[in-house]
């Protein structure tokens, strides 16, 4: 025996606890599994679905019939071994009947049994989908804020667990501990009504031992499965994580890091798994005990019965088919329970996820947003992520009906959280939003999000087709409207030479395609959408100086009549704006048109004047093919 086994016989918790404490232990955690299953409910029996109804109704009633078929057959064997004691010439006929009436009973026993899972196989697989795409739902119901704090590995384990989860609880807890606990009712009122009460009592206290000892020691091992599944999740939210900034790790030569961290996490894993796996030896030897000990004290007394002529050998042979047939169940009903509290672990999690509130949900009087125009306000808007972190302070302007607007700043000014809180990915501290004077936080998030397009910075595509991403924007697009939207990003003709044309699979986050291929195909999917406003953040800043001039005339045809707000590092591109916003530090520093911002000879005559002068250099750098030519510095002339 290892010292960590021995340790583990030393210090169970269970051993050294008083029964009462044990019982209040088991009735606290028992509440909790019944407020999971409680969630579980509405899902059996759901709402206006009398069919799925009339299913578990009739899978129940298939259920009481085949226990009670398997509590008879022992009664047809017991007559059968009794006229058998009987001479030879009595039984010709009748014990072939009660053979034959066992073996029926046995049939009908298995047939019920067969009949109630086909029957409630799609109750069951009813509330898999709708638990898991409830919650799938809801996930996407959660705010930015949410997604940007949990990891996504842990997350799809969550789920994946949870739905896995529910399919093994409503096929082992209904289908087996509650015909098993039902068997035991039976056949201990059974043994009551034809033998001495002291039989059924017996049997009694021997399963309730049984039930008290399984229940105590998994209680007590739960924790380690817990501890597996929080380092399964661990583990798993590495490898998705590295896996998804596989370029990162190659920029770095990090990939033994990457394989230490994952390794970590397996230890850890492996350590809770061990412990899971030597503390199941306790338990089994204890189940082992008890039942061993009830089923010889059944025996001897059956067997004194016999001996002094108050049994028969049938009835010798009923208790001991009772015993056989009650305890070789129990002996799974212990894994089964095992299973099924790893199986309300695993549900909680899921169920946990659907209980976190949004940060961002539709008002109650929340009504569809009305367009007329798409006229955007920023009325002194703040906004912070986090106290002590403020990023807009103060914030007013309006984009008219079917005009540009550039918001322009250097880094971390908070022109990207102007979009999103267009979006409405979070609230406005404080401040109003509003598209043709109707408070964004006043309107139904799904027609605000419907009426607004955005080719972001950073764009992500889905691990699938050329086709679905740009069709992404519009589902019900029809084939020549998403042709078109890629020739007015300027892409069909790079897609049509591809080997797979529109069907090429992009890979993961469209990783298979260039920088400036992906924001092409956002501009397409943004352009098949056509909404009233639009959103370009950076749209070209991954576009070669050539395809950009494309894009831009592209973009400004796209943003004819349509409400614009282009947030842009470079100022060539955003020229033309009706007026241009000038964001530091969180506040509008200067706003004019191009022309009228260069005669400040503010913020933004410097920034002009720094892209301008960059923008020489390189093209000397060109020109002369030099490579050592510095990049001039803006002095204070050049800036007049």
């Amino acid at each position: 025996m290892t010292f960590y086994n021995l340790d583990l016989l030393i210090n169970v918790n269970i051993l050294r606890c008083p029964m009462r404490k044990i019982i209040q232990k088991i009735n606290t955690i028992s509440n909790n599994d019944i407020k999971t299953i409680r969630k579980l409910l509405p899902y059996l029996w759901p709402n206006n679905e009398l069919a799925l109804r009339i299913r578990v109704i009739f899978a129940m009633l298939l259920l009481v019939a085949a226990k009670g078929a398997n509590v008879i057959v022992p009664l047809f064997y017991k007559e059968a071994v009794d006229l058998l004691s009987k001479p030879i010439d009595e039984v010709i006929v009748v014990p072939i009947t009660l053979i034959i009436a066992y073996g029926t009973a046995k049939i009908l026993s298995q047939a019920f049994g067969e009949l109630r899972d086909a029957v409630f196989i799609r109750v069951a697989q009813r509330a898999i989908r709708l638990a898991g795409i409830r919650t799938f739902r809801h996930l996407h119901q959660l705010s930015l804020r949410f997604h940007l704090d949990r990891k996504t590995g842990g997350i799809t384990r969550a789920v994946e667990r949870g739905t896995k989860g529910i399919e093994f609880l409503l096929r082992f807890m209904l289908f087996n501990i509650l015909p098993t606990l039902l068997e035991i009712i039976l056949v201990c009122g059974l043994l009551w009504y034809l033998y001495d009460a002291l039989f059924g009592l017996i049997t009694f206290i021997t399963l309730a031992v049984y039930i008290v000892w399984t229940t105590a020691v998994t209680e007590w091992r739960l924790k380690f499965r817990r501890s597996m599944n929080a380092t399964d999740n661990e583990a798993t939210t590495h490898t998705v994580d590295s896996l998804l900034n596989f370029e990162t790790v190659k920029y770095f030569g990090n990939e033994e890091h990457e394989s230490q961290r994952f390794d970590n996490s397996l230890k850890r894993y492996e350590d809770a798994a061990i412990k899971s796996g030597s503390s199941l030896a306790l338990l089994n030897i204890g189940q082992g005990t008890v039942i061993s000990l009830g089923v010889i004290l059944m025996m001897i007394m059956a067997g004194y019965g016999v001996a002094e002529n108050r049994m028969t050998v049938g009835d010798f042979v009923l208790i001991n088919s009772y015993m056989i047939q009650l305890f070789l169940p129990l002996n799974f009903l212990g894994f089964v329970y095992r299973e099924i509290k790893h199986s309300l672990a695993d549900m909680e999690a899921m169920f946990d996820l659907i209980q976190i509130k949004p940060d961002i949900k539709d008002s109650q009087n929340a009504s569809n947003l009305k367009l007329n125009g798409a006229m955007v306000k920023f009325e002194d808007v703040s906004f912070d992520y986090e106290s002590g972190r403020q990023i807009l302070r103060g914030v007013s302007f309006r984009v008219s009906a079917g005009h540009t607007v550039a918001i322009v700043g250097p880094s971390g000014t908070g022109k990207s959280t102007i979009a999103r809180l267009l979006f409405r990915f979070y609230d406005a501290t404080s401040g109003v939003i509003s598209i043709d004077d109707q408070n964004i936080q006043h309107v139904k998030q799904a027609s605000l999000r419907s009426a607004i397009g955005i080719v972001p910075q950073d764009t992500v595509l889905f691990n699938d087709t050329i086709y679905y991403n740009i069709a992404y924007g519009r589902p019900s697009a029809t084939k020549s409207e998403v042709e078109n939207a890629a020739n007015l990003a300027h892409i069909h003709n790079f897609i049509i030479n591809l080997p797979d044309g529109y069907q090429t699979i992009v890979g993961e986050r469209g990783l298979k395609l260039s920088g400036g291929e992906r924001q092409r195909i956002a501009i397409a999917r943004t352009v098949l959408k056509e909404p009233s406003i639009l959103v370009f953040d950076e749209a070209t800043s991954a576009l070669d100086t050539h395809t950009e001039q494309e894009i831009l005339s592209a973009l400004k045809a796209v943003s004819q009549n349509r409400t614009t707000i282009t947030i842009a590092h470079r100022l060539s591109t955003i020229i033309d704006a009706h007026e241009i916003i000038v964001l530091e530090n969180g506040r509008v520093a200067e706003r004019g048109k191009h022309l009228e911002l260069l005669a400040k000879n503010g913020l933004y005559t410097t920034m002009w004047n720094r892209q301008q002068l960059a923008a020489e250099a390189l093209q000397t750098l060109f020109e002369t093919g030099e490579k050592d030519i510095p990049l001039p510095k803006a002095s204070e002339k050049t800036l007049e």
